[in-house]
């Protein structure tokens, strides 16, 4: 009964963030909707249902990337959420369930001076996908609608601008064949708080903690107002913005496999036909 709700599903279409949303409040990040279990008991096995056909698509965008790279797709899967909402996670335990050969994965820290030099979206551009591939994006442009609004890093009128700059180059790279997943992992307040203090109380999670992390929780109403700005004005329909409640992880991961599993469904990528003749490479293989 659950592998069948889980062939039949769309979860892009219960997870896609509504045009109508006003509020960060009226998104559950504890809620699991359309998860085909019971729970975290049998999250592992549902999870690792995916892995199979996962594993079988991502090959034939990979493949298709080596055979015919002027016309093959590829998918960009962005990651973002406050700290500890679980970008890690889900790159070991959803992303993780594919080849690594065919990821690309860049992690966006704070500009460097070079990237400073140039346009903000010029350090994306570099990192989009190549044909083939599924690009991970941890963080992305958004910091720059993001820490940049919340920290007055630059102008209003700078970051206001951004918006539809970040829409018109999402529209360009998608009508260039790759497909965006735009992932929102949504931590409540509370739980974003119990895993700090997790790492706090655990001396092999010191590394992970951030001071600066108080920081920015002390400004968290005004991070939600810069994510609600940015899942609104920045949620097209070549570009659409999943909200994933991020409270807890066994769901969040499967939920991410589960939109990368559709989407590499809808490509509807067969093998690569043979550019060679296979009965006389197979005689000349067998006489050899």
């Amino acid at each position: 009964m659950g592998k069948q709700k889980q062939d039949t599903l769309s979860l892009r279409d219960t997870l896609r963030v509504s045009p109508e949303l006003t509020d960060l409040a009226e998104l559950d990040p504890d809620a699991d909707p359309d998860f085909p279990g019971d729970g975290k008991g049998d999250a592992d096995d549902h999870t690792a249902e995916l892995a199979e056909e996962l594993s079988d698509l991502q090959e034939r965008l990979y493949a298709a990337g080596r055979s015919t790279p002027e016309q093959a797709p590829s998918i960009l899967l962005i990651l973002q959420g406050l700290d500890t909402s679980g970008k890690g996670g889900v790159i070991r335990k959803a992303v993780g369930l594919v080849d690594p050969q065919g990821i690309q994965l860049r992690a966006f820290k704070a500009p460097t001076p070079e990237e400073l030099a140039h346009h903000f979206l010029w350090r994306i551009e570099q990192a989009l996908p190549t044909p083939g591939m599924i690009g991970i994006f941890d963080r992305s442009q958004y910091e720059d609608v993001l820490i940049s609004r919340v920290e007055n890093l630059v102008p209003e009128e700078v970051w206001q601008a951004r918006y539809d700059e970040i829409n018109a180059f999402e529209a360009k790279v998608a009508a260039a064949g790759t497909r965006i997943i735009k992932c929102f992992l949504n931590v409540s307040r509370a739980e974003q708080k119990k895993r700090l203090l997790e790492r706090l109380d655990n001396p092999e999670k010191h590394w992970k903690y951030n001071p600066g992390d108080v920081d920015t929780r002390l400004r968290w109403d005004d991070y939600q107002a810069a994510y609600l700005a940015a899942l609104t004005r920045c949620n097209t329909d070549v570009a659409p913005w999943y909200a994933i409640p991020a409270d807890k992880k066994w769901y969040r991961n499967w939920a991410v496999a589960r939109l990368l599993l559709e989407e590499l469904r809808s490509l509807e990528l067969g093998w690569p036909a043979a550019d060679f003749d296979v009965a006389d490479e197979r005689a000349q293989v067998e006489a050899s």
